[in-house]
């Protein structure tokens, strides 16, 4: 596919490939600005359920103009060969690849700024009246400047409001089994408390090391989610402060009403605060 023109832009460089998608570095034709372009897989163009997830993550975004989400430019349902999008060009590696890697020291020096920023992000978008409801560390891209993108609102939710809370339709819950709260398990109506709980799993991973919870099966991951109390972070990493410990486990609250109301509530109480403590020789 490399050098192919797609509705006016030229793809360079394949990125990422997906379950359903890929997403390449474009140049525009006319201009000569880079962008990413997102596109499915040859042999999922023709399913409508992933051309619908793929327009829905696209709409969702237009409607998220913020500096920590990503900016989506167009979506193109009617090209011929395939259905795609394009948004801005953020040349950053995810925070997930950063986890993976070790890179403590960026961690340690950019870890705080970076959870301040996906919290500014998703204090927008669920005040616009949408749960991300995939929030992990695949889905923020962390640049070495420590700056920061949320993407992915494939299966971004509307919170219910008025009548629509007493008329939900329960329907099979979606999400990333290690990050997904109870409320979101028992496929409940969800809030941006839902969002705050796999929050505090991706701030629980990035200062431990690990998630909090694993399981033999995916049933008995999501049980441990309801069930199951975490260790104390300090448990895996020694390092990490007590009191940014403490409000991880507080935004691993099982019920709802017992994190903290919103992500406005969160940028308070860890404004002030720190991940690590002093380096132990």
């Amino acid at each position: 596919m490399q050098e192919e023109i797609l509705g006016g832009y030229r793809l360079l460089r394949h990125i990422v490939t997906g379950q359903t998608s890929q997403v390449w570095e474009a140049v525009e034709v006319g201009s000569g600005r880079h962008f990413a372009v997102k596109l499915l897989l040859p042999e999922k163009v023709d399913e409508e359920e992933h051309r619908n997830f793929l327009f829905h993550e696209a709409e969702v975004g237009r409607k998220l103009a913020h500096p920590n989400i990503i900016r989506i430019v167009k979506v193109e349902r009617n090209h011929p060969t395939n259905a795609y999008f394009v948004m801005e060009y953020f040349p950053a590696g995810s925070l997930r690849l950063r986890i993976m890697r070790k890179e403590h020291d960026y961690l340690r020096e950019k870890g705080l700024d970076i959870l301040k920023q996906v919290a500014t992000g998703l204090a927008f978008m669920n005040a616009k009246g949408w749960v991300h409801r995939d929030v992990k560390p695949e889905n923020v891209l962390a640049a070495s400047s420590g700056d920061v993108r949320i993407i992915d609102f494939a299966i971004a939710q509307r919170i219910p409001t008025g009548w629509s809370k007493y008329f939900w339709k329960k329907v099979k819950p979606q999400g990333t089994h290690s990050y997904m709260s109870p409320e979101q398990i028992r496929a409940e109506p969800l809030d941006g408390r839902a969002d705050v709980y796999s929050f505090g799993i991706m701030c629980y991973e990035i200062v431990a090391g690990r998630l909090p919870f694993r399981g033999k099966s995916f049933q008995d991951l999501l049980s441990k989610h309801i069930t199951e109390k975490p260790l104390p972070p300090q448990h895996y990493n020694p390092e990490v402060d007590k009191q940014f410990a403490e409000f991880i486990l507080r935004m691993l609250a099982k019920k709802k009403e017992d994190r903290p109301r919103d992500f406005h509530e969160v940028l308070m109480a860890i404004r002030g605060m720190r991940l690590f403590g002093p380096k132990r020789e």
